[in-house]
């Protein structure tokens, strides 16, 4: 098929989605709930927490904040299936279990089975540090019988991507990243890069991030990074923080050419992608800067050939702190030449299902590829002023 004269012949394609979000087992689900404005975080009752055993002096604590946000069902997993025994099963982490599923549903999604694919198929992908597992598994494995280095393999973060593929017959390159809460992004980033350097065919991208303890809310602190209600007020005059959750997203990714030509189905083109890091011009660590943003879009944009004019909409890293948000509007207005005669839209998921850490950036991913796809930008929750 012919490419149209406005692609650089860079573009990549979004051909295969999979995700498990608080309150969504997949993207249908997870699109329904960003269309109808749905908030998924739960708030715990008194009955509830006593039972999870929160103290009464906690409960009744005004700094005591009673939500959560959770996946559903995170340790079901059909073992069999990925080859792993009834005891292997039981001390995997979650987190590797919700990121096998998803694997495998963002391939069959894509309409590809690894077995029967000629070209080569990558993983890019990470998850966070869970060392409650570790301690946890270890002492039930006692009575498992599973080995030491076995128990290893199958529950360390930096194992995720190639034992992954080793269960699915992936035999393109296989990378396990952390980058923090841009690791899916990173992923995404990289996945693309193998892509257009002929490294692969397709490639899958994305991450997971789940919690092994049990969630039953969290004390406000002033000045760290979580809200004084539970809910997150992305962009808002009133917002004093994020909330955090849990969750996995993956795409599939293949060269927009390439698509075409095998008659794929498309979710949405990425047109560019950038990656760079802030050094220390910013006031702490964990604190973005507005030079960096700025360095950044505009290299993605550079890259794609868009011009900001073009943009209509821009799904936000969007936390909802004091700190964050402001810096970075500062910093898309910069990069949109501080253009007041043009209007895009701002949002941010965060609003819907939290936090997710190292699966933060493909939540946004999907939600604005599902968004091409329904024509349909869905509301930002929580926004008043």
């Amino acid at each position: 098929m012919k490419i149209n004269s406005k692609y650089t012949g860079l573009e990549v394609a979004i051909i295969g989605i999979a995700c498990r979000f608080p309150g969504a087992a997949n993207g249908n689900e997870y699109w329904n709930n960003l269309a109808n404005g749905v908030e998924s975080v739960e708030f715990l009752s008194d009955e509830e927490l006593t039972e999870l055993g929160v103290d009464h002096k906690t409960i009744s604590d005004n700094h005591f904040i009673r939500s959560r946000v959770v996946v559903k069902d995170k340790n079901l997993f059909d073992f069999s299936f990925f080859d792993y025994s009834p005891s292997e099963a039981l001390l995997l982490n979650p987190a590797h279990k919700l990121f096998h599923l998803c694997a495998w549903e963002a391939l069959e999604d894509a309409g590809y089975n690894p077995d029967h694919v000629k070209g080569l198929i990558s993983l890019y992908a990470g998850g966070g540090d869970d060392l409650n597992w570790k301690a946890w598994s270890m002492l039930k494995n006692r009575s498992e019988g599973i080995d030491g280095y076995t128990l290893q393999l199958i529950n360390n973060k930096d194992y995720l991507g190639s034992l992954i593929s080793y269960k699915l017959n992936l035999k393109g390159p296989s990378f396990s990243v952390n980058t923090a809460c841009s690791t899916s992004l990173v992923a995404v980033n990289l996945a693309c890069k193998s892509l257009l350097l002929g490294e692969t065919n397709i490639a899958l991208a994305g991450g997971v991030y789940v919690s092994t303890q049990k969630q039953k809310g969290y004390f406000y602190q002033e000045g760290l990074i979580f809200s004084s209600d539970g809910h997150c007020r992305a962009f808002d005059k009133g917002a004093s923080g994020t909330i955090s959750g849990e969750g996995a997203g993956i795409v599939v990714l293949k060269r927009l050419t390439d698509a075409l030509k095998d008659g794929d189905h498309i979710y949405a083109i990425i047109k560019g992608t950038a990656i760079n890091n802030d050094g220390n011009r910013k006031v702490g660590f964990t604190a973005p800067s507005v030079e960096g943003q700025v360095e950044c879009i505009r290299k993605a944009m550079i890259f794609g050939k868009v011009e900001p004019e073009t943009i209509t909409y821009i799904e936000a890293h969007g936390t909802g702190t004091r700190l964050g948000d402001p810096i970075e509007v500062e910093a898309l207005n910069i990069a949109f030449n501080r253009n007041t005669h043009q209007h895009c839209a701002l949002g941010s998921v965060k609003t819907n299902i939290g936090h997710l850490d190292t699966a933060a950036g493909v939540a946004g991913l999907i939600k604005a590829a599902l968004a091409l796809k329904h024509k349909q930008i869905p509301p930002s929750l929580h926004f008043k002023e």
